[in-house]
């Protein structure tokens, strides 16, 4: 068997709002590995939104999201894959408490995240007990197992921290991508470990950043082009490959899924800033938070709450 690790982001770009980093992780039968898992699991699953026929939507984010559509797709494959975990959050916090635990005490300093315990997760249980169970079906008869869903939320104080000691937002990006990649090393190393990393920017040559972040292994480099980038990393017996791949979202089911996850987690978040904000001003529109929205917004804010005072280090992200 093998380990498949998908890793993907969402919230790199933004102003306002967290940076979430999340990872998919799946044990495929070696013969597999070069497959198509949108095929193999035709069943239960589809990168397009036409002609679902109840099967979960898994793609990139940016195809399972818009203003239109809302969080609807994001919810429930992210909701119905935990439930395949056996994990079933009922609220944000619950949903952070097993994707992201470490960052909720950060979360509590914010005003705008007071209420996240009470924030229900909507979907219809219904519907997720079938698509759970389809997907559960179509998983085993393929000797696929689903084993685990991480994310690293970087709240903007957090992540502000971050970028202010390595003075580069690229290397914050890839140290949290790191901190998952050396998750599913301990957790599942001594198996055939592969990782999949879509590519940010038009970095081609990691090695320099892969080694300050596994320095104590030794690593191979196996192929650097414009298109894959691929490392062995080993020590001690224990080996792992990385990949990075540019479109990764769109050509692997595994960071597909990492994406959708990245990306709901962090339209929560969001929502909460918008909820918060509105509540102290119903006119204020709210905000994705990319660059151009998010100055808006925040001057809306000046103009709208000029009594308010918030810590604008909690609000806003550093270049």
């Amino acid at each position: 068997m093998v380990i498949l690790v998908g890793i993907d982001e969402a919230g790199y770009g933004p102003i306002l709002g967290p940076l979430v980093v999340s990872s998919s992780i799946f044990s495929v039968p070696h013969n597999l590995l070069a497959s198509d898992l949108w095929q193999i699991l035709s069943k239960s699953v589809s990168d397009r939104r036409k002609r679902l026929a109840g099967r979960l939507l898994i793609a990139d984010s940016k195809k399972a999201y818009s203003k239109s559509i809302g969080i609807k797709h994001l919810e429930r494959t992210v909701l119905t894959a935990l439930k395949c975990l056996n994990k079933e959050p009922a609220t944000l916090t619950e949903l952070l408490e097993l994707l992201c635990p470490s960052c909720l005490e950060r979360l509590s300093d914010y005003p705008w995240y007071q209420d996240i315990g009470d924030y229900s997760l909507s979907i219809d249980t219904a519907d997720k007990e079938i698509a759970s169970a389809v997907l559960a079906d179509d998983l085993a008869s393929n000797g696929i197992e689903l084993l685990d869903l991480k994310s690293c939320c970087l709240d903007v104080a957090y992540y502000n921290k971050m970028v202010a000691a390595v003075k580069n937002k690229a290397n914050v990006l890839f140290s949290a991508t790191c901190s998952l990649i050396k998750v599913a090393y301990d957790n599942f190393a001594g198996d055939d470990l592969q990782v999949i990393v879509d590519r940010q920017g038009g970095r081609v040559h990691y090695r320099k950043n892969l080694q300050r972040m596994f320095g104590d292994m030794e690593l191979k480099i196996l192929r650097e082009s414009q298109a894959t980038s691929s490392y062995e990393l080993q020590a001690g017996g224990k080996a792992m490959r990385v990949h990075f791949v540019v479109g990764a979202d769109g050509r692997f089911l595994p960071v597909s899924l990492a994406s959708m996850v990245s990306k709901y987690l962090r339209e929560l978040l969001i929502g909460s800033i918008n909820r918060y904000f509105a509540g102290l001003s119903a006119d204020l529109k709210p905000t994705a938070g990319y660059w151009k929205d998010g100055l808006r917004f925040i001057e809306d804010l000046k103009t709208s709450l000029p009594h308010v005072r918030f810590d604008s280090d909690q609000l806003i992200r550093s270049r």
